[in-house]
């Protein structure tokens, strides 16, 4: 296994991980693709292309106040020029007023492109979220 691809490529979510949570959605253009697919939770739908991407991380970071977030279990796997990243996370954020406990796993599949590994692909799941 090719260690420098494997800390490069998680080095790339932590990336993606650090600018949605201190608000700053625009620092993810350059990190996903232009063809970026989003998977929801349970496989309920999906939407494709950055635009779609950014917008649904641009709404929830206007909308929402994040008080705490913990990723754990993360599980980095590179074949050639393709990365498959997964880790569980935990989360509580403040919405309206109100406070949600949100956990689950995010599944994330990168492609090396020009050097920079760039994410085509996210899955949500095992998603759940409650009153907190």
């Amino acid at each position: 296994m090719d260690e420098s691809k494997h800390e490069s490529a998680a080095a790339a979510m932590r990336q993606i991980n650090q600018a949605w949570l201190n608000g700053r959605v625009e620092d993810l253009t350059p990190l996903v693709h232009s063809d970026i697919v989003t998977v929801f939770p349970d496989f309920a739908g999906k939407i494709q292309g950055r635009a779609g991407f950014l917008a649904g991380f641009h709404d929830f970071c206007q909308s929402a106040t994040i008080q705490e977030f913990q990723e754990h279990d993360q599980q980095v796997d590179v074949a050639d020029d393709t990365a498959v990243i997964t880790f569980r996370y935990e989360m509580v954020y403040e919405r309206s007023g109100e406070r949600y406990r949100a956990s689950g796993r995010d599944l994330w599949v990168f492609q090396q492109h020009e050097g920079a590994w760039i994410a085509v692909w996210r899955a949500m799941l095992e998603m759940q979220e409650n009153a907190a």
